[in-house]
């Protein structure tokens, strides 16, 4: 029986990918690298699976393996022969397999898509396909194959009439303003050497040797290490040691490890370590005068103007978070008032990008190469299971409804983008300089669209949301841009200052 590989087309893309790596991480990463996900047990059979047999005459197979070889003929080069003049003979026996198993699989792969679109199928993600036993078919003048694949599924998007939807609300005081203007005070921070005893949020450099047992232990020895009293990197019985204590002294004292902690041999044990203080320093906090005007951008030191700025660039951080969170709830909203089959393919596709996604973003934070990485497929089926849903929900919402992206609609989320810039026209013109530079605000667009086409039809109720939770309880103040930004003809996107996005896009 002889094996059959179709190409991928743009719609049908193969599913499975590379294999993920099992090598060993520490507990800790697992944990993190699990948190970024939501596990949930593998979807059930597709009720979307459907089968197609194919048929190939062997007589138009020998006829497309034969021009395949005279083409190989022309230009095939072997010595003792010219150039296109080796015997048919010879290249059939070196080249014949090889141009068979293309023929058969560009003949298979033709008459599937054929066959498909003659019966209206629409067929999601790759096909899998396998040849018939010959004495299975009796039709020895065609070789016949089996076809099993997943179709789209037919979306009819839930009526919304009545469903309770909760609107994030948020108003901007000076409250808020002044909180942050004192994450930005956090922001440049600095620490002064000081002979008073440690305190916390003190940052002091120590040295320290444990034992367990009486004996060393792997990492349980450190020099000139620095840490700030109250961050959470110290055990807290380790912390509470070190508070009190002044440049110069030593003290011995025990701590227990967490049952929980990432390393194994270390679980539940308690250490008896000797500490020396090198240095403590002092936190300080700039005041909000001229020079921390300048440092957030504002050339003249103007206090007024840069309160006013750190309003300006708040206001439109809190609002796109406020859609963003919208935005989920509203997809939420959809998700639970339309019932949808999704073809498994889709969902491995998707599941794959996903783990190389989180793979990327682990190497980034954690600085570990990706083989010692051991993602597992399940960690991210149900985030792609939402994903891949509500990407054929909306384009059904988008198509019957005619909510495509305009582009005014597109110049305005673009402007709006500009504006935590130096030189907002020049963001605008990066964006139109190519093309492919807007297909993700196009994208946003539409998810606007749709979310507004939702919250048309729903019962909206506004719900007053926490600052301090909203923007995260160590979010970084929206800061101004001092410096056009750099716009390379080879960059996917301009660099921007303004605090990282806190919403995951949940549709394609």
């Amino acid at each position: 029986m002889e094996e059959t590989k179709l190409t991928e087309d743009n719609e049908a893309a193969q599913t499975g990918g590379a294999e993920a790596p099992q090598v060993e991480l520490t507990e800790a990463a697992q944990a993190e690298l699990a948190e970024m996900t939501q596990a949930e047990a593998a979807p059930a059979p597709s009720a979307l699976e459907r089968h197609l047999d194919l048929a190939i005459s062997v007589a138009d197979l020998e006829k497309e393996v034969t021009l395949r070889l005279k083409r190989i003929g022309k230009t095939l080069k072997i010595d003792g022969f010219r150039p296109g003049k080796v015997p048919e003979k010879i290249v059939r026996q070196q080249y014949g397999e090889q141009a068979r198993y293309e023929a058969l699989n560009e003949m298979v792969e033709k008459a599937f898509y054929e066959t498909a679109r003659d019966r209206n199928l629409r067929v999601a993600g790759f096909p899998s396909v396998s040849e018939k036993a010959p004495e299975a078919t009796g039709t020895p003048e065609y070789r016949e194959f089996s076809a099993v694949f997943e179709i789209y599924p037919d979306v009819v998007p839930g009526d919304l009439t009545g469903v309770e939807i909760k609107r994030p609300t948020l108003e901007i005081g000076q409250t808020e303003i002044d909180k942050t203007v004192e994450l930005l005070r956090e922001q440049h921070k600095r620490y002064e050497v000081t002979d008073q005893p440690a305190e916390m949020d003190d940052r002091v450099v120590i040295d320290f040797f444990g034992k367990i047992n009486g004996a060393s232990f792997p990492g349980g020895n450190t020099k000139d290490s620095e840490y700030v009293i109250g961050e959470g990197d110290l055990l807290p019985e380790f912390e509470k040691a070190i508070i009190g204590m002044r440049a110069g002294e030593t003290r011995s004292s025990e701590a227990s490890f967490p049952e929980r902690h990432f390393v194994k041999e270390l679980k539940g044990q308690t250490v008896t370590f000797d500490v020396h203080v090198k240095e403590v320093a002092r936190l300080v906090l700039p005041e909000i005068d001229d020079e921390l005007a300048r440092a957030f951008g504002i050339d003249d030191g103007d206090v007024d103007k840069m309160r006013a700025e750190i309003e300006a660039n708040l206001r439109r951080e809190v609002k796109k978070r406020l859609q963003d969170k919208g935005k989920d709830l509203v997809m939420d909203a959809i998700l639970e008032v339309t019932p949808i089959d999704i073809p498994k393919a889709l969902i491995d596709r998707e599941t794959q990008r996903l783990m190389r996604s989180a793979v990327e973003e682990m190497e980034q934070i954690a600085g570990v190469q990706a083989r010692n990485i051991p993602v597992k497929p399940e960690w991210f089926v149900g985030k792609a299971t939402r994903r891949v849903g509500l990407g054929l929900i909306f384009a059904e919402i988008v198509k019957e409804n005619d909510l495509k992206a305009q582009p005014a609609q597109v110049k305005a989320v673009i402007e709006e983008l500009a504006q935590g810039y130096e030189n907002p026209e020049e963001v605008v013109r990066w964006y139109y300089a190519e093309p492919h530079r807007l297909t993700d605000v196009e994208a946003r667009v539409l998810e606007d669209n749709v979310v507004a086409w939702a919250l048309e039809r729903a019962n909206v109720v506004d719900d007053p949301v926490d600052f301090d939770k909203l923007m995260g309880q160590k979010a970084h103040p929206p800061v101004a841009v001092t410096e056009s930004p750099a716009v390379p003809e080879s960059s996917d996107e301009p660099e921007s200052s303004a605090a990282p996005e806190s919403r995951e896009e949940e549709a394609q």
